[in-house]
């Protein structure tokens, strides 16, 4: 008796969470596959008929919009993140006084939600109550910075909300890098006389590449489902000037009741996921098994 409940149960206490997620989540991801080959609109249909939803997602402005802001705000976000994060987990590495505050109020951003991020940046990028309005009380009364409602600039307050956020996290990331690497070769280089930037540019940083891996990762990850911060920060405008994918879906299932439109999307949306975490996660496995 002992010996079947040692092997059966592990898999009885498995069971319901297995069972759950094969359902709220694969079965949804299925559910939506379909409907996204229909002509489903408020309701879902599920007659199939062919890449229609596709060619019309293909064919919409405002898709390509979403899609050509999500390109500048992952790339810029990322990129600045990633940077910004190395720059500070360096500087936290010099053993600086008092790093156990500095590290908490670089990561601080990170215990808010995109939400609470976003509205805070709304105040203060609004012309008429943040940033623009309090230089102009110093006396400069010519200042202008109104790119939260320009919508040739909007979508950069979008990235600069979410680097606000996420460069601490990068940063935690990196610091453990940097603390991980061997000390005796850094003494070593500094008894030969490198200095302390080419130790960091030859040595220290090339051994840090699985963690820019996994950083980029998630910070892609970040940007392909970024929804809550647009939505807090801009609502998407001005217009559809700061459209996400996450957005545009959103938008076609519950304000445009076009769910065809919005499980297409996800789709797509779901293939850009897949093309930047299989890759990882095949180098990751295939390194393992070598």
């Amino acid at each position: 008796m002992s010996d079947w409940l040692e092997t059966h149960l592990p898999k009885a206490v498995l069971a319901p969470s297995f069972i759950a997620i094969m359902l709220f989540v694969y079965g949804f991801i299925g559910w939506t596959a379909w409907v996204s080959f229909t002509r489903s609109k408020l309701l879902p249909r599920y007659e199939l008929k062919g890449t229609v939803q596709y060619e019309k997602l293909f064919a919409s402005p405002r898709w390509d919009t979403a899609m050509d802001n999500l390109f500048v705000f992952g790339t810029l976000f990322i990129v600045i993140a990633m940077l910004l994060g190395l720059l500070l987990a360096i500087f936290l590495d010099q053993k600086v006084r008092s790093e156990g505050v500095i590290r908490t109020i670089y990561l601080y951003p990170m215990a808010l939600s995109m939400i609470v991020t976003g509205t805070a940046w709304k105040w203060i990028l609004n012309p008429g109550l943040g940033l623009e309005n309090m230089v102009r009380g110093w006396g400069f009364e010519t200042f202008t910075f109104d790119w939260l409602v320009n919508p040739d600039f909007a979508i950069y307050t979008v990235v600069l909300a979410g680097v606000w956020q996420s460069s601490g996290f990068v940063m935690a990331l990196f610091l453990a890098g940097l603390r991980s690497v061997d000390e005796e070769i850094i003494k070593a280089a500094q008894v030969d006389g490198i200095p302390t930037w080419r130790i960091y540019s030859a040595i220290i940083i090339p051994s840090m590449a699985p963690i820019f891996l996994s950083a980029f990762i998630v910070l892609a990850h970040l940007a392909i489902k970024s929804f809550d911060l647009v939505i807090a920060l801009t609502g998407g405008g001005p217009g559809y000037s700061t459209d996400l994918p996450a957005t545009y879906m959103y938008a076609m299932a519950f304000s445009r009741g076009d769910i065809g439109q919005a499980a297409s999307s996800a789709m797509i949306m779901m293939m850009v996921v897949f093309a930047i975490v299989v890759p990882y996660l095949y180098s990751e496995l295939r390194a393992k098994h070598d």
